[in-house]
């Protein structure tokens, strides 16, 4: 009796999304470097940060900087930001995914050295499935991500330059609901339906 009356709550439990907070120990270097999002490299001498960061807003303020008086006269580029992180075991068999909350901007990741993408702009989330390029156990992960905000003047204000905002890791079951929620379409629309 004590079983048909928890097994539904355990199965319930199991179809969770579960998110976790993804801005700690990130390493960032100001500056375009070869090979980068190669899982093997080197960024050891990288400075360590959390998330959120804006890069811009650590340099020099100057009228002669590409972003001009409008757009808060301070420096842009191209910076890299890397991160290892686990996946346990039990994992296995679920769908990982990270969350991008903004990313300004011409981001590029790739997890493992897979290229997952591109998001030409900075102010929408976004988000790639990791799952088919995944280690799990103790063996590492390396999330890449390069950020390119040299095309200045890009805006009429200060728009900061990093990943400025939050990144979360998800994990749900295969079948799950999808990211923004259920919706309703209507697929074909013509003069007499709809």
């Amino acid at each position: 009796m004590l079983a048909l009356l928890v097994a539904p709550f355990t199965a319930a439990a199991q179809g969770q999304r579960a998110t976790l907070a993804f801005d700690r120990a990130w390493r960032f270097h100001l500056g375009d470097v070869a090979a980068a999002q190669d899982p093997t490299f080197d960024d050891s001498g990288w400075r360590t940060l959390d998330l959120p960061h804006d890069w811009s807003i650590e340099g020099t303020f100057s009228d002669t900087n590409p972003a001009g008086p409008s757009g808060g006269a301070l420096p842009g580029g191209v910076g890299w930001y890397r991160k290892t992180f686990s996946v346990a075991e039990r994992d296995t068999g679920r769908l990982l995914s990270v969350e991008f909350d903004g990313v300004y901007r011409n981001s590029e990741v790739w997890i493992n050295g897979h290229y997952l993408g591109k998001r030409p702009y900075g102010y929408s989330s976004f988000s790639y499935e990791l799952t088919p390029h995944l280690r799990y156990g103790t063996a590492g992960n390396v999330i890449a991500v390069r950020v390119d905000n040299s095309q200045q003047p890009n805006s009429r204000w200060y728009s900061g330059s990093g990943i400025y905002r939050h990144v979360r890791l998800v994990t749900t079951n295969p079948v799950h609901v999808d990211q923004w929620g259920t919706y309703v379409t209507t697929p074909e629309v013509t003069a007499s339906t709809a």
